[in-house]
């Protein structure tokens, strides 16, 4: 690893054979001030409106331009607030940005970029970039690698992901406004990067949990086709692809007419009311909206849905047939992050929770009939056959209905979308696996998520894993600029080799993926039932 006081010195020699790094940002609606943090050595812009407030008749619409800006210089060193969350936290006008690098000079070559969406199951998530910014370990692993990250918000929940008939047919309403304030961010990116110092043409998405989520929806958005094109390297680290009905399907109507029962709106108004109600109500009733499926037929309500435009078919369909706008993809999973999201009941025999589980099989049998309902009895039984009481996973023997349960989860919602993303690309593919114990959802990101100890103490683990990550944005090839040495394993192409890359505590491997290949084959085939 190398030291941010080094770098920061061979940064600034060069600065002084180059010039001044370029701080403020000349753009065609504004200029925007950033500022330079020697401790990281990096040039960052915390605070840049990508699209006007969200609010009024712009609410559920999809983000219109950013209006002119008023000040001769933009103070984009500013924070900003998250979109609105489920609580109290937040607020409507939240479409910014931040982004950050190592010092550019107007003139120097530009970097490739990299797109970061936030995660919190489409129902949270965002704030403030804050420094050091997420990621940082990732840019700092090694000086080969030089690249431009940018975090954008978007809504959440209600305010970005409310399905209905009702928002279909409203010419100021769109579909999964959320994803399409990403698209936009995209966009963002593709018109005034080079201002920064990115290469437009050189762009990676990435994002874990719902943030993963978000890079799969806009791998397989516009059906595969979105022109210009915005990116071609996609990253998703534990992706959260929660079930996805058509927007007018009665599962997703009734999320719509919920809402309206709970906000006061219903009747043939309803979206005039939705639109005119205060924030807080909103809020409150995305919170119990949110919270109405948890161990049933999903583990959260908001999720994006087919809209017929933006998301015009499927994830399952989608890859099967290589829809997609990447050429190379890289999917990521970890080994008991679907024990997250099934009850904690089936723990032990005594159990608990609302509804009540344990670890019995009629427990089980009645949680798997409720997460899946679309799936005939044949369907089930074959099931359980892929996910015995007792058997194993890639890394993994089992013998409790905890593991098996959140195996099950895992693959249809976090596993097989990472793997179909990937294997969908037009050039290389990469799947891994985190092992590392427990793996449990959200326990790799300390190797690269904001500088920490483990960095410090773990270093193999560190370099090897925001090693590959760091390459793979770089050159989209995660071993070309591969840290560690000739023992440990790098990352196996997936096509060629059928392997994917394990993360362990004691070092990398290659593993076989025969069983998880063959439980995504079926959740494909059964796809249309769940629907992923």
């Amino acid at each position: 690893m190398i030291s941010p006081l080094i770098i920061c010195i061979i940064s600034l020699l060069s600065l002084a054979v180059c010039g001044e790094p370029t701080l403020t940002a000349h753009l065609n609606y504004g200029s925007f001030q950033g500022a330079y943090s020697a401790e990281y050595n990096i040039s960052y812009w915390m605070k840049i409106p990508f699209a006007a407030p969200p609010t009024g008749e712009n609410r559920f619409r999809a983000p219109q331009p950013p209006s002119q800006i008023q000040e001769s210089i933009y103070n984009s060193t500013q924070p900003y607030d998250f979109c609105p969350q489920r609580t109290v936290n937040g607020t409507e006008d939240c479409l910014y940005l931040g982004l950050y690098g190592r010092p550019w000079t107007a003139g120097q070559a530009l970097k490739p970029v990299v797109v970061v969406f936030y995660g919190g199951a489409f129902i949270q998530g965002g704030g403030s970039f804050t420094i050091p910014p997420a990621g940082y370990p990732v840019l700092n692993v090694s000086s080969q690698n030089d690249f431009i990250f940018v975090y954008p918000n978007y809504r959440v929940n209600a305010f970005g992901f409310l399905p209905g008939q009702e928002i279909a047919d409203d010419p100021n309403s769109e579909l999964n406004p959320g994803l399409l304030d990403q698209q936009s961010a995209l966009q963002w990116t593709h018109k005034y990067i080079s201002h920064f110092g990115g290469d437009p043409k050189n762009v990676s998405i990435w994002g874990q949990s719902a943030g993963a989520g978000s890079v799969v929806a806009q791998v397989i958005a516009n059906g595969g086709n979105t022109q210009p094109r915005l990116f071609s390297k996609a990253l998703a680290s534990s992706a959260f692809w929660p079930k996805t009905y058509r927007y007018n399907s009665s599962e997703a109507q009734t999320v719509y007419d919920k809402f309206a029962e709970l906000t006061g709106c219903s009747g043939p108004d309803s979206l005039k009311c939705l639109k005119s109600v205060d924030v807080q109500t909103l809020r409150d009733a995305s919170l119990r909206i949110s919270a109405s499926h948890t161990y049933n037929t999903s583990s959260y309500t908001w999720a994006p849905v087919i809209d017929g435009h933006f998301l015009r078919e499927s994830l399952s369909k989608a890859t099967s047939r290589c829809a997609v706008n990447i050429d190379h993809g890289f999917g990521m999973y970890n080994l008991h992050e679907g024990e997250n999201f099934v009850p904690p009941g089936f723990q032990n025999i005594t159990g608990g929770g609302t509804p009540h589980f344990n670890s019995s099989q009629p427990s089980f049998e009645n949680w798997l009939k409720g997460y899946l309902p679309g799936l005939s009895n044949l369907d089930l039984a074959e099931v359980k056959r892929l996910y015995p009481a007792s058997g194993i996973a890639e890394e993994l023997k089992y013998n409790t209905t905890y593991v098996r349960a959140g195996l099950i989860y895992r693959d249809t919602v976090l596993a097989c979308p990472a793997l179909w993303m990937a294997r969908a690309s037009r050039k290389t593919a990469y799947l891994g696996e985190y092992i590392i114990p427990p793996a449990k959802h959200g326990d790799d990101i300390k190797y690269w998520n904001r500088p920490n100890a483990v960095q410090q103490t773990d270093p193999l683990i560190y370099q090897g894993y925001a090693g590959a990550f760091a390459s793979f944005f770089q050159t989209g090839d995660p071993n070309a600029h591969k840290l560690t040495d000739a023992s440990q394993a790098g990352v196996p192409e997936l096509r060629e080799t059928g392997e994917q890359f394990v993360v362990r505590a004691e070092g990398f491997a290659n593993g076989e993926i025969e069983v998880l290949e063959g439980r995504c084959a079926f959740w494909r085939r059964v796809a249309d039932k769940i629907p992923i």
